[in-house]
């Protein structure tokens, strides 16, 4: 088989980056290990950056979202039980939409049906050659005989366990990691959310955050240690913790339900220099990690496949700019996002080896926050998302 891409990866970046070079002419084949109702069941982020916005409606996937999709004006952050708001839209004259992930990656699936675009599930033994050469290929498992895939380049967008970044060799590749010490607890539940937006919890039990998916789907979320058993927590423990950690009048109007899906995600901070090797380029989690705390996972991912988009639409109408600066252009706004993921977590959560002068150091950081307008604005603009 031969194609212009090979993408490794069906998620949303994969198919996202395959959406739209269709788009402009360029032809593409998805690998993806996992069925597609595998990929469609993985509970995921929803707070999508403006730029990520956009970039779907480029897509031509952006219909449902705006129909379904909430609009963000703002969140709310507390401290102890009390809370105060940053104004997003007066602040920046931005926004955020929120949408599940699982929903974005439907309507790319279903857009991709539409354009004959061609996705092979369940593929093992993805391998990738000559990806520093001027001929690379790709070879694959599927129902016991292998597949062999000619192409122009090689979009990793397998994630942090995928193939693409360990085929980089360890004398080329630089890592970067931060684990911390705590997971997050989440839960979803089919209960209307508590709050029109997001309320980002610290207290002195932990850190907590309600969020949500749609007006009757809400996705909660409390600190614990890294170790907890999940059977510790039964829904009415969860949402007794929950309401010690959140606003009083959030605690009171909190409506609570059977859980749909319980977890603990551990958390990290993680990025992979440089994001090209050759013809292989990395996006998404395959370069990159941040902790949730400031929704820049997918977020993130999305702004690579821009950036990648534009170098190889570039190069196929004969400028290589665009491929060549591909990693530095991409990792500029990897570490400005780091740098607010990292700012958000060490301020909203307890870490076990903190002393009474970081505690103090934490609540003094919130109190100027609540009173500043330029501290604000300066959230706020990290939290929309900043330009591509």
């Amino acid at each position: 088989m031969r194609t212009q891409v090979c993408i490794i990866g069906g998620g949303p970046s994969g198919l996202l980056l395959s959406q739209l070079l269709h788009l402009h002419g360029i032809a593409t084949v998805v690998l993806e290990r996992r069925t597609r109702a595998y990929v469609l069941s993985r509970i995921r982020a929803g707070v999508l950056e403006w730029g990520g916005v956009d970039l779907l409606r480029q897509a031509g996937v952006g219909d449902r979202m705006d129909a379904e999709g909430f609009v963000h004006e703002g969140t709310r952050l507390s401290t102890g039980n009390r809370s105060f708001r940053i104004d997003f839209k007066a602040l920046t004259g931005q926004q955020v939409m929120v949408y599940g992930q699982t929903e974005v990656t439907r309507d790319l699936y279903e857009a991709r049906d539409r354009m004959d675009g061609k996705i092979v599930h369940e593929v093992e033994d993805v391998t990738l050659h000559g990806a520093d050469s001027d001929t690379p290929f790709v070879t694959y498992l599927k129902g016991g005989t292998e597949h062999r895939i000619d192409c122009d380049f090689i979009a990793g967008c397998d994630g942090f366990h995928g193939v693409s970044r360990k085929s980089i060799p360890t004398s080329v590749l630089r890592e970067f990691e931060r684990v911390y010490p705590f997971g997050w607890l989440g839960v979803l539940s089919e209960t209307p959310p508590v709050d029109h937006e997001l309320i980002y919890a610290q207290h002195e039990r932990g850190f907590a955050l309600c969020s949500m998916r749609n007006a009757h789907l809400s996705r909660y979320y409390i600190q614990t240690p890294l170790d907890d058993p999940l059977d510790k927590w039964t829904d009415q423990a969860f949402w007794d913790e929950l309401r010690r950690r959140i606003p009083a009048d959030a605690a009171e109007r909190l409506i609570t339900g059977p859980s749909v899906e319980k977890s603990i995600a551990p958390l990290r901070s993680f990025v992979a220099e440089p994001m090209r090797w050759g013809r292989l380029f990395l996006v998404g989690d395959a370069a990159h990690i941040v902790p949730p705390t400031g929704a820049k996972g997918l977020n993130l991912a999305f702004s690579d496949v821009h950036y990648l988009r534009d170098g190889l639409v570039r190069h196929y109408q004969g400028d290589d700019e665009g491929i060549e600066t591909y990693s530095e252009r991409a990792l500029a706004r990897v570490w400005k996002s780091e740098r607010f993921s990292w700012s958000m977590t060490t301020l909203l959560h307890r870490f076990p080896d903190q002393s009474t002068f970081d505690l103090r150091m934490q609540d003094s950081e919130l109190a100027y926050l609540e009173s500043s307008r330029a501290a604000q604005t300066a959230l706020a603009e990290n939290y929309i998302g900043l330009p591509y």
